[in-house]
């Protein structure tokens, strides 16, 4: 870079010497010799003048001097340490601390980031734990920010009330009301509500978040879900998405620490493991604080559905004495029980019992005394703070702890003196909530919305007519009214291009395929004859009246799905390319055919496309979405596409749509299609599928080993040269009576305009002129017409159609440059998996 910008000095000075400036830059001038010989790099006597004039290379600067470490920067670095069971790694944070925290050049500073998902109540170490977390990790003059991710759309995709989004915002106000009257310092925090966030920053959010997908398969995906305490085989198709939205959670909100709970840490190493496949050299640094236990004997952890598992933020001071009380309190390791908690079936990660136990704690504890738990990570975590049990005072917890074991401390001295703690630490937001009137009407929202929850689970029916874990309240829009169908006809939040003016209503709908740096000649055949086999009306020449034609590019697909490894400009390459193709082979047809980009439909209305996909998980098991031909080792992205797939169509709203016979997935998602428009969908027309098949243009019998298979020669591609017409014909499979596998036969009426004239001399039959497939595959199979003379004629058509395509790109420059960008992805892709085999 440096060598570069001296180079262009150069050159600027020479010319200003000149006298000119600018304008003694005249071709052929000659005050400009340095200027040409840049500009021409095959004069050796240019190129030699302008080696001589040029300066000597510049020294790169010297890298600025290391950083003193200071005592300041240490008491930073362990005082953050201290928020942590478990730092991932404590030698980047010092480094993080050097490049941004206490006196660096970095004015904003590091970020550290927390993600709260607006569920109901609060319980004690959301509240106060948290709290007391923050104010470590924001102190005075450490130069960090603490960015809460107030999680709303997660809490959509875990069916939180109901799912509907107005009652989680005004759970997550009430959160933030807690947290200001526990005694969080706000001077350094920063609440970012998700759905907004993510709405107005759509097209930086979204990418990324397919850019996660894509590099993942399902069973690592499967890994992170025990943040939502699902065990695997319960698992709905948005359960996956929860994972992967976290982990872009990080990247958006450039956060450079992830302080969460230990039983995130496996989404958190996954936003590392992207850091690795996405080539990012500054990972995040992972700070999980530690679980504290339920009250009850064997919980992991606490249960918002279970009132006593926990001491709650707004618990009178009568519940929280009631709830130490009753604590589970051992002082000797028991053999593990299992808990109330392990059974109840309340979504809450307590449901499936052992869902991701293991990873809860990272410190062995065989006590698991709750009580303990409390005053070693609340009561003690303030500095200075102590504890009094009976009449003596405690400084620290080895000693509490060692008391407690050997009966020094009775267990009704410890839990009153735990009582009284947290009584303390309670009081001020008791006060808040009575007093504060927005506060106190937030509190009775947030009860009543959780009454009105159990109140509806007491009358759910013993057999829910919905897969497994997916809920049955409805979508996203507050239409919690369960079914769904034509009786309750709730309102349904989707993509509406036709309101948008995208397209026009009752259209037929066609998805172009999947993008590849080889387009091919049986793609576009697969698309026209799929565009033609709309209604009456869609037919060329029709009395009908014409029903409207759309071709869906579904460039944000392609990307998950990584095609062409998800490379934007050579994926938008092969639709250029693709679009004039079809031009060229039917303008007729073409030119009444509206052509729709995924991506800019979505970016018109973001927020409405990204809920309906969420909800289309929701209603769906996993396996459901995956069928049969998708397995754990395949590529996660391949589950989100299904999903924006069936969003996609209900932002269309067509009357009829096809889909390709060949395309494998085409019998899961004319399934899919057909429940969720059913199940869910009862104000919407199901539009009418259809499943083309079209000629197979495979020059070459199917080769079992893919070491046999020589590509070039078993398809026709869109941008193949003329000549190609006769020399891939003319290795084409024509095995003499074989009408059932002949290519000639099926690229002749395929393109040749259903009249095929066959010329040969009068002793071989003389001339003849097929109009029918069928009498054309007769006379092959009984030998009345040679192969030789077959393939002439296919050789004519074949010349004819490339010479029509290549005319086509020619003439359109856009293709003429997408045709060379996909030859140099190609020859990317190769050079890549020749490394990989290295």
């Amino acid at each position: 870079d440096v060598s570069s910008n001296l180079a262009k000095m150069n050159v600027t000075t020479e010319a200003a010497t000149a006298g000119g400036g600018g304008k003694s830059k005249k071709k052929g001038g000659t005050n400009n010799s340095n200027s040409n010989s840049n500009s021409n790099n095959n004069s050796n006597s240019n190129s030699n003048s302008n080696n001589s004039n040029k300066q000597p290379k510049a020294p790169p600067p010297p890298p600025p001097p290391p950083r003193e470490w200071t005592a300041a920067m240490q008491a930073d670095c362990d005082r953050i340490l201290s928020v942590g069971e478990e730092c991932i790694s404590a030698a980047e944070l010092r480094g993080l601390i050097v490049a941004k925290g206490r006196g660096s050049d970095n004015e904003a500073g590091f970020n550290l980031y927390d993600g709260f998902e607006p569920s109901g109540r609060m319980h004690i170490a959301q509240g106060v734990f948290k709290a007391m977390n923050v104010n470590k990790c924001t102190a005075d003059g450490t130069n960090s920010t603490f960015v809460f991710w107030v999680a709303d759309w997660f809490a959509l995709m875990n069916d939180k009330m109901g799912g509907d989004l107005s009652k989680i915002q005004i759970v997550g106000h009430y959160l933030i009301e807690v947290w200001k009257a526990a005694g969080m310092d706000l001077t350094n925090v920063v609440f970012k509500w998700a759905s907004d966030e993510i709405t107005h920053n759509a097209h930086e959010y979204w990418p990324t978040m397919l850019d996660v997908a894509r590099r993942f398969n399902v069973t690592r995906i499967k890994k992170c879900c025990q943040i939502m305490g699902r065990m695997e085989g319960s698992l709905t198709a948005a359960q996956v998405l929860y994972p992967l939205m976290q982990c872009t959670d990080v990247f958006f909100l450039r956060a450079d620490i992830c302080q969460l709970g230990v039983d995130q840490r496996k989404v958190n190493m996954l936003a590392r493991e992207y850091c690795d496949a996405a080539k990012i050299k500054r990972k995040p640094i992972i700070l999980s604080h530690h679980m504290l236990y339920g009250l009850k004997a064997g919980q992991e952890k606490m249960s918002k559905s279970d009132p006593d598992s926990a001491v709650f933020m707004e618990d009178t001071v009568e519940d929280v004495e009631r709830k130490i009380m009753a604590a589970y309190c051992p002082s000797k390791a028991e053999q593990e029980e299992v808990g109330e908690a392990d059974t109840n079936a309340d979504g809450d990660g307590d449901a499936d019992g052992d869902a991701g136990k293991e990873s809860m704690h990272l410190t062995e504890d065989t006590l698991k005394n709750p009580c303990l738990d409390y005053i070693e990570h609340i009561i003690l975590s303030p500095p200075g703070a102590t504890f009094t049990a009976g009449t003596t005072t405690y400084t620290d917890f080895p000693t509490i702890r060692a008391a407690f074991l050997d009966g020094t401390i009775a267990e009704a001295d410890l839990k009153r003196g735990l009582i009284d703690e947290l009584n303390r630490l309670l009081d001020p937001v008791r006060t808040h909530f009575a007093d504060d009137e927005r506060a106190k009407g937030l509190l009775e929202q947030v009860r009543r919305f959780k009454k009105e929850e159990a109140e509806k689970k007491e009358r759910k029916p013993a057999v829910v007519p919905v897969v497994a874990g997916s809920g049955a309240s409805g979508d996203a829009s507050g239409d919690a009214s369960g079914g769904g169908g034509a009786n309750t006809a709730p309102q349904v939040r989707r993509l509406n291009l036709v309101e948008l003016g995208k397209v026009q209503p009752n259209c037929h709908l066609v998805l172009a395929p999947m993008p590849s740096v080889k387009p091919t000649l049986q793609e576009a055949l697969d698309v026209l004859d799929q565009l033609r086999a709309g209604p009456a009306g869609s037919a060329v020449g029709s009395s009908t009246p014409e029903a409207p034609l759309v071709l869906f590019l579904s460039d944000w697909t392609a990307k998950v799905c990584n095609a062409i490894d998800a490379d934007a400009k050579a994926i938008d390459a092969y639709y250029t390319v693709l679009l004039t193709s079809l031009a060229s082979l039917d303008p007729e047809l073409m030119a009444r055919v509206s052509i729709v980009r995924q991506s800019e439909a979505i970016l018109a209305d973001p927020s409405n496309y990204w809920i309906s996909v969420i909800n289309v998980g929701r209603h769906f098991a996993l396996d459901d979405v995956m069928g049969d031909t998708l397995r754990d080792n395949d590529c996660v992205g391949h589950v989100i596409g299904r999903l924006m797939l069936i969003a996609d169509v209900m932002g269309l709203e067509p009357a009829s749509m096809a889909l390709p016979a060949r395309r494998a997935e085409s019998a899961t998602i004319h399934t899919l299609l057909g429940r969720y428009f059913h199940e869910k969908l009862g104000s919407m027309t199901t539009p009418g599928t259809v499943v083309v098949e079209s000629p197979s243009l495979a020059l070459q019998e199917a080769k079992e080993s893919d070491a046999h298979k020589t590509e070039n020669d078993e398809y026709f591609l869109l941008d193949d040269p003329k000549v190609h017409g006769k020399s891939k014909m003319k290795k084409a499979f024509c095995e003499p009576g074989n009408a059932d596998f002949c290519p000639p036969i099926e690229v002749s009426f395929a393109f040749g305009g259903g009249a095929i004239p066959i010329s040969r001399s009068e002793e071989n039959g003389g001339n003849v002129t097929y109009t029918a497939q069928a009498d054309m595959e007769a006379d092959f199979k009984s030998g009345a017409l040679h192969p030789g003379d077959l393939k002439a004629a296919a050789f004519g058509i074949m010349v004819a159609t490339l010479t029509k395509l290549a005319d086509g790109i020619k003439a359109n420059p856009d293709a003429a440059k997408a045709s060379k960008a996909l030859k140099q992805a190609e020859k990317k892709a190769a050079k890549s998996k020749k490394g990989g085999k290295k």
